[in-house]
């Protein structure tokens, strides 16, 4: 990684571990506890990310990415290429690709947690993103957690977006076993070919969530991935048995223009935002329900 992200590349040493951490805590700190939690906190993930280089399934899942993000690319010079040559002037900046992730979870108590946020720390060193260009949020985070999140160059998000975030450039979401709401919450907001060609979803699969759901109740609750499940393209991500509770049913879904053409232009528009009146199991923590 570069940049801020520098403290996190990861080497391979004889013996497996990282190197120190330099502690920056006073003796006569009045939070001196507090500091030694994040401590504690960090280099137990600073390990996993350790123990995570080692399992063989990491390395497909970087490809993958890697090839969603080249694709996404690859698209974008494609089209300033044909504005250019039409002397077009409107044309998105290429800019840095980001990172947005969603409900990662108390990754101080909670292991898959903790592995999750280390798998995202390594594709984001494979990806070339800074560590600040990585927004995260969850509103279970307790303070400890945000300094540990802060303390290693991530962007922590203090309002809950419930998944309403629209791009203004290439961007990753990260969302791991996250409630069908924040995706269908996503899609609704970036409801447009523009922007949904360039994002990448690293999550559960759209087609297993339909498959799980009634297919009333996915149409008419979750109409957004509905609608999108038959034309983007998942590619499912192996996961160890022994990982199943941490990486299971785990895809990259991505929306090429090509299949995105494919829908009747009828679907970009009258596109409510989702209300979720008739569910009962919501699945996320919406703001109105945050102390």
């Amino acid at each position: 990684m570069s940049g801020d992200s520098e403290g996190w590349q990861v080497a391979r040493r004889r013996k497996g571990k990282f190197e120190k951490m330099k502690l920056q805590v006073s003796s006569d700190d009045p939070n001196i506890q507090e500091h030694l939690d994040v401590d504690k906190i960090e280099k137990r993930l600073r390990q996993t990310v350790s123990d995570l280089t080692c399992e063989a399934f990491y390395e497909k899942w970087k490809d993958e990415l890697l090839m969603a993000a080249l694709g996404i690319q690859q698209f974008q010079e494609k089209i300033r290429d044909a504005q250019v040559a039409n002397h077009d002037l409107y044309c998105s900046s290429p800019g840095q690709m980001q990172c947005v992730c969603y409900g990662l979870g108390s990754f101080s108590s909670c292991v898959s947690a903790r592995y999750q946020l280390a798998m995202l720390l390594l594709l984001l060193g494979a990806l070339k993103i800074e560590l600040s260009d990585c927004l995260v949020f969850d509103p279970v985070f307790s303070s400890g957690e945000k300094d540990v999140l802060k303390r290693i160059g991530l962007t922590v998000l203090t309002e809950n977006e419930e998944g309403k975030r629209q791009v203004d450039k290439p961007t990753i979401f990260y969302l791991m076993h996250c409630g069908k709401a924040l995706y269908n919450n996503l899609l609704w907001k970036n409801w447009s070919k523009h922007c949904l060609t360039e994002i990448i979803i690293i999550g559960n699969s759209f087609c297993s969530m339909k498959e799980r759901t009634i297919d009333r109740e996915f149409n008419r609750d979750y109409s957004y991935i509905s609608q999108i499940t038959a034309v983007c393209k998942e590619s499912l991500l192996p996961c160890p048995s022994h990982m199943i509770d941490v990486f299971s049913d785990t895809a990259v879904i991505t929306f090429p223009t090509g299949s995105l053409n494919e829908l009747s232009e009828s679907t970009w528009v009258n596109t409510p935002e989702p209300q979720y009146e008739h569910c009962a199991d919501l699945e996320i923590v919406c703001k109105d329900q945050q102390r």
